[in-house]
């Protein structure tokens, strides 16, 4: 079942369009990656997404709900989390805090919810008293994980989850991922370790200049010869 669905988005910022006539879809518990070059808008459409660019055209649809137009405040409470590239986590509060922000719209926080997070990122219950800001950049991207998934989205949005992570880290986040994903939590990804990214994903897109230009099963399009060309450093 079609969970979301991106038809014909026109999207920018301002007066400048980024996203011409994009396409996508996220199934029901699907993992998905966008990759491309830089400046091909694969930001951009997470930010759309979530309400956070200047809409020009097309549909967001997010289960039954038309979301094109809506702020980022509503579109969380349809089930929908995003998990920035940068500026993820609130330095100067602790990591539990962090949580606690992650579940602002309930009237109380979910302590079933925090020892479900605990399980999954045991660091996190280790240092829950700690300063995010003074974490290193992979328990960052934990507690910015963390945060987002406190309401248990059915579609959780990173954007760069291994960004600036040292070498040794990438394989442990993208793990955390897969564990995310076979909790049934859809997983709509851009990703600039294109290959690994698509290694593990159900399904990729690849962007370029605001627009679709191949879609397929993510080892179909590892074993493409002119996307592994063009985008994949051969």
């Amino acid at each position: 079942m079609t969970l979301l669905e991106v038809s014909n988005l026109d999207a920018g910022y301002g007066d400048l369009q980024i996203l011409d006539g994009v396409n996508m879809t996220v199934d029901d518990g699907e993992y998905v990656t966008i990759v491309g070059p830089n400046g091909a808008g694969k930001s951009t459409v997470m930010k759309s997404i979530f309400g956070l660019t200047t809409y020009m055209g097309g549909s967001i649809t997010f289960g039954d709900e038309e979301i094109s137009e809506r702020r980022p405040e509503d579109i969380i409470r349809t089930g929908i989390g995003y998990v920035p590239q940068n500026d993820n986590v609130f330095p100067s509060l602790s990591v539990m805090e962090n949580l606690e922000m992650g579940a602002y719209i309930l009237d109380e926080v979910p302590r079933d919810r925090i020892e479900w997070i605990f399980d999954r990122f045991p660091i996190l219950e280790e240092r829950q008293d700690q300063k995010a800001g003074t974490m290193s950049g992979g328990q960052q991207q934990m507690v910015a994980m963390a945060r987002a998934l406190m309401l248990d989205p059915d579609l959780l949005m990173l954007d760069e989850p291994s960004a600036g992570l040292a070498p040794d880290l990438v394989d442990d986040m993208f793990d955390r991922i897969d564990r995310i994903n076979d909790d049934d939590t859809a997983i709509l990804m851009v990703e600039q370790n294109a290959k690994e990214a698509l290694r593990r994903c159900d399904r990729g897109y690849v962007l370029v200049q605001g627009q679709n230009r191949y879609e397929d099963e993510g080892d179909a399009l590892l074993a493409d010869e002119q996307v592994r060309q063009d985008f994949l450093g051969g």
